[in-house]
């Protein structure tokens, strides 16, 4: 019994660590305000579709890249510490990113290219998302990791979701500030979990390297 709510705490504080990871690194708040502004003026039902299209796109891939994780470290000869590293490098910049003041713009385009860019990559599953996914569903909790990663995917895609559904409304609302420090404090979030990473990774990194050092004697 002892094992089984073990089990279960485990389970329910790294699903939490995993929606927090997604929701920090996907960053809804700034697809919501790309969103907005790039179907103004479009009618209920094309907003629709556009917003079902990127969200399923988005799903399909960050689904692919949890499931073959470990495909891709084994093909590649990579080790969970180093991906883990690596990774961590790649947050930083995504962070260092979010921190700065430089706007991104995008061009009006189609709603098949709204869809899929910039609204499914690289806002909701760019490198960034992809490297932390890849990450978390890596771990040592095995298929549980898996499925509380899958979870974690779910509740992000649905935040962006709803946020893009009352988009216009959430915006005037919090208004252009309030979507400009969110996320700011997101790249807060994003920078803690890559240096995270960083440590994670290095930690477990060192007792190969000393493993396969040879001190003589």
């Amino acid at each position: 019994m002892v094992d089984l709510w073990t089990e279960i705490t485990g389970f329910g504080g790294f699903t939490l660590i995993a929606v927090a990871s997604i929701i920090a690194v996907m960053n809804p708040a700034s697809t919501v305000a790309v969103y907005t502004a790039l179907t103004e003026g479009m009618g209920r039902s094309e907003r629709r579709m556009i917003i079902h299209t990127s969200m399923k796109i988005a799903l399909i891939v960050l689904v692919f890249f949890a499931l073959t994780g470990q495909l891709i470290f084994t093909i590649f000869n990579i080790t969970v510490p180093a991906f883990q590293i690596a990774g961590g490098i790649l947050l930083v910049s995504v962070a260092t990113g979010m921190l700065g003041t430089k706007c991104e713009t995008y061009p009006t385009a189609s709603i098949e290219n709204i869809a899929v860019v910039p609204l499914a990559f690289p806002l909701s599953c760019g490198p960034g998302t992809i490297t932390t996914v890849i990450l978390l569903a890596s771990g040592p909790e095995g298929i549980t990791g898996i499925v509380a990663v899958f979870l974690g995917i779910v509740v992000a895609l649905g935040v962006s979701y709803v946020g893009m559904l009352y988009g216009p409304w959430i915006f005037s609302f919090i208004g252009e500030e309030g979507l400009r420090v969110v996320p700011k404090l997101m790249a807060i979030i994003v920078l803690a979990i890559a240096v995270q990473f960083i440590i994670s990774g290095t930690a477990a990194a060192v007792p190969q390297i000393f493993a396969n050092v040879d001190f003589g004697g």
